[in-house]
């Protein structure tokens, strides 16, 4: 078994684009792959398919039933907020240890990777005390950081490595995704942000149609299937 929590420097970054390639790459080797986006904002029941959960369930080559989208994001509500407001809205709250709990018992039972997308940005609350941050400190799993490509993201980028680091959290890997209408070159500020990174891999992803592949997902599965053998090769 083996997982890897997928976050981002803020929201509508790109992090379920991400993950569903990534599974689509899996499932195209072979591999076992499972999804959990257990935390979501802005969800509309009634435009399930298109929602996050929704995605995710498709690129796994599932219905997104009623079932199959409380099965994998257990904490939905409707206001495009942060959790914490959004949950706030309805009355409800996100029960951290709940969560924490849900998603070890779901590394626990998997049998291959498990992607653990998470909500909004690193930093984002998820109750009065907790945030997203904490969440993954929690779980200790290595992070893949999915970044815009918008002026400023060099900024946010740094600073949310810095973050990870400085709670020892392990960086798989950052993934600079294309904002569309960005005035900045991809290229250029993925060569930017690589020179401040300290060796973690710093990839480029171009702006794609819905479902479109691109070798970035082949080289992030390789890293992730590279780690999960040396884990199993010190049990």
């Amino acid at each position: 078994m083996s997982a890897c929590f997928i976050t981002g420097t803020g929201t509508d970054v790109g992090k379920t684009f991400l993950a569903a390639g990534l599974i689509r790459e899996f499932r195209r080797r072979g591999e076992r792959i499972a999804a959990l986006k257990p935390v979501v904002s802005g969800f509309d029941p009634a435009r399930a398919a298109a929602s996050d959960p929704g995605i995710l369930l498709a690129a796994l080559g599932r219905t997104a039933t009623d079932a199959e989208i409380a099965r994998i994001a257990p904490w939905r509500f409707r206001a495009p907020l942060a959790p914490d407001m959004a949950a706030q809205r309805e009355n409800r709250r996100v029960d951290f240890a709940a969560l924490v709990e849900f998603c070890r018992s779901a590394i626990a039972a998997s049998e291959g990777m498990l992607l653990i997308e998470g909500v909004g940005g690193i930093m984002v609350p998820l109750d009065e005390r907790r945030t997203v941050l904490d969440w993954i400190m929690a779980l200790r799993l290595p992070v893949i950081v999915v970044a815009g490509s918008y002026l400023g993201t060099i900024s946010h980028s740094l600073t949310a490595l810095a973050v990870l680091r400085q709670h020892d959290l392990e960086i798989a890997a950052l993934v600079i995704s294309e904002t569309a209408g960005s005035t900045v070159a991809l290229d250029d500020t993925v060569a930017a942000i690589a020179r401040f990174a300290g060796g973690i891999a710093v990839l480029g992803l171009p702006l794609l149609a819905s479902g479109e592949d691109h070798a970035l997902f082949a080289r992030l599965a390789d890293i992730l299937l590279q780690r999960q053998v040396r884990i199993a090769r010190t049990l």
